[in-house]
């Protein structure tokens, strides 16, 4: 009885969804966000090139007090220039140390122990640098670590009215377009992933008809790291079946879903 249940109540919920489906740009199943964070060289190296030969649009979130950022600013502003995103990471990428492996959290840049007031501040002068950057005045935010708590308040709820859309925790594919909150959206760091893993990931969105934000680090090299074949055959994954995938930055596609509530 109790399966029979089930087995009806899924048939239900996939008639209901099937009855209204979320509507994606060029009648795509899914859409893909594809984003890398910390500014690090081989995204500049390896993500970039990958990405531009695939005709593929990503965000990348800067930690503003990066040397990679200060080195190579030029870099970073043609990347901007090729339409992707330059979204913003926080100055000093504060993280709990109390948080379990946080021992490279040095105590100047512990989240437990920064004010909520004092994070929001400190982003939103990130907002300003960014724009000096690349001229664009609307922007989105992932919260380093997927943190929101600053000295154990939500700053986050302070930064709605700065941000198209945040980032925060960690999730996913999404399970509701209409249930989505702009200022609270998962995302899956799939470090150490093989392109099959990748590739996964996607088509789970397109069975679901919503969408999956994978958030990258290193490519091949740095921290958090996939392999460049890894990274590489996803995105010949992608290039390959636009009819299914809306891959393109987070701001574009959070600009169509927040239009579309």
């Amino acid at each position: 009885m109790r399966r029979w249940i089930a087995l009806a109540l899924l048939c239900t919920g996939l008639q209901v969804e099937a009855a209204e489906p979320w509507a994606w740009p060029g009648g795509a199943k899914a859409a893909v966000s594809l984003a890398y964070d910390d500014a690090l060289a081989s995204q500049l190296d390896t993500a970039i090139p990958a990405l531009d030969k695939a005709g593929l649009r990503a965000s990348f979130y800067l930690i503003l007090s990066s040397e990679t950022l200060r080195s190579r600013m030029a870099d970073w502003r043609a990347v901007a220039a090729r339409g992707h995103e330059l979204g913003n990471h926080s100055l000093f990428h504060q993280c709990s140390r109390q948080a379990p492996d946080r021992g490279w959290v040095s105590a100047d840049n512990d989240l437990d122990h920064t004010s909520a007031s004092q994070m929001a501040a400190q982003v939103r002068v990130g907002n300003t640098l960014l724009q000096a950057i690349d001229g664009r005045s609307e922007r989105t935010f992932t919260a380093p670590c997927g943190e929101s708590l600053a000295g154990g308040q939500d700053y986050l709820a302070l930064l709605k009215s700065d941000f198209v859309a945040i980032k925060a925790g960690f999730g996913g594919v999404v399970a509701d377009m209409r249930g989505l909150d702009p200022h609270r959206v998962a995302f899956v760091a799939p470090a150490g992933a093989s392109g099959a893993e990748l590739i996964a990931l996607v088509q789970q969105a397109a069975q679901a008809g919503t969408m999956i934000n994978i958030t990258f680090h290193g490519i091949g090299a740095e921290h958090l790291s996939v392999s460049a074949q890894a990274h590489a055959e996803l995105l010949a994954y992608l290039a390959a079946h636009r009819e299914i995938y809306w891959t393109d930055s987070f701001i574009n596609i959070m600009n169509y879903v927040r239009g579309r509530h």
